[in-house]
C-alpha cells in the first residue's frame, strides 16, 4: 500500500542552515508534498525531503539539498544546491 502526505503551509517556509528533514516510517520523498502559500528558503547546507508546490518562490542557498521536486508560480532559484529526483 503506498500512502502520500500532504502538508499545507499557510504562510513561509524556512529552514535553517544545516537542519535536516528526515522522513520515517516507510515515507518516500516522492509520496511526501509540501503546500506552501507563501515563499520556501533552504539555506545553505539544509536539507529536504519531498515535493515542495509554492505559490510564490523557492529559494534554495549555496550547498543546500533536496531529494524531490521544486514548483513555484513565479521564481525557483538555486545557488549552488543540489536536486535529486526522487526515485
Amino acid at each position: 500500500m503506498m500512502y502520500v502526505w500532504i502538508f499545507q503551509i499557510s504562510g513561509d517556509l524556512g529552514i535553517s542552515s544545516s537542519k535536516r528533514i528526515t522522513l520515517a516510517g516507510g515515507a518516500q520523498a516522492k509520496n511526501v508534498f509540501w503546500q506552501v502559500a507563501g515563499e520556501v528558503l533552504i539555506e545553505a547546507g539544509a536539507h529536504f525531503e519531498g515535493n515542495i508546490l509554492s505559490q510564490t518562490a523557492i529559494t534554495m542557498l549555496t550547498g543546500a539539498s533536496l531529494n524531490g521536486r521544486t514548483l513555484a508560480q513565479t521564481m525557483v532559484a538555486i545557488d549552488s544546491a543540489t536536486i535529486v529526483k526522487p526515485q
